[in-house]
């Protein structure tokens, strides 16, 4: 029930109580709160100040774009190599794969292992048939291909390649979640 005691509507909206409207705004525990109708909680709205008793410093401090944060935080800026133009690709996903290629050449030179990819993932790349020179589109399209081959409804129904498309299926799921194509 509404709880204005003239009320026998239903008290469907929750409100703030007048302990915590009449100034208690700094009060951080888990608050009161007193349930209207909608009538009543529309009246409620209206007559609503959360600045109210707060001082001008109050008030800015409140509505400052950094309130919510303890501290300001400086801006990071990108100081490494710029990525590719866009618009010397047709696909997004050709971009990402040439930062990631030029990536792995500037790791080669500075004497890191060429390869960032562990054994589950070379694994997988063989089970799709391809080297480890991949990239994430060369990878999607060999798992379309190979699951087109082996699904059953595909096939006319041949499920002896079961075991091959599970194997497929698993290998994609691995790499598509590996860190060296993400």
């Amino acid at each position: 029930m509404c709880d204005v005691p003239s009320c026998a509507e239903d008290g469907e909206f929750r409100a703030p109580s007048a302990r915590f409207r009449s100034g208690m705004s700094r009060y951080d525990g888990p608050g009161e709160w007193r349930w209207l109708c909608l009538d009543h909680v529309r009246d409620f709205n209206a007559g609503y100040d959360f600045f109210a008793g707060m001082d001008t410093d109050e008030i800015y401090e409140a509505q400052r774009p950094g309130s919510a944060w303890e501290s300001e935080s400086r801006v990071f800026v990108n100081q490494g190599d710029p990525a590719p133009r866009w618009s010397n690709f047709t696909d997004p996903l050709d971009a990402i794969g040439a930062r990631f290629k030029e990536n792995l050449a500037a790791r080669s030179r500075a004497g890191f292992a060429a390869s960032p990819l562990d054994k589950a993932d070379r694994q997988a790349l063989s089970t799709l048939g391809l080297g480890e020179d991949a990239d994430r589109r060369t990878i999607r399209r060999a798992y379309s291909e190979l699951v087109r081959r082996y699904h059953p409804d595909r096939n006319g129904g041949d499920r002896t390649h079961e075991k091959a498309l599970q194997d497929v299926i698993a290998a994609y799921t691995h790499l598509k979640n590996a860190a060296a194509f993400s």
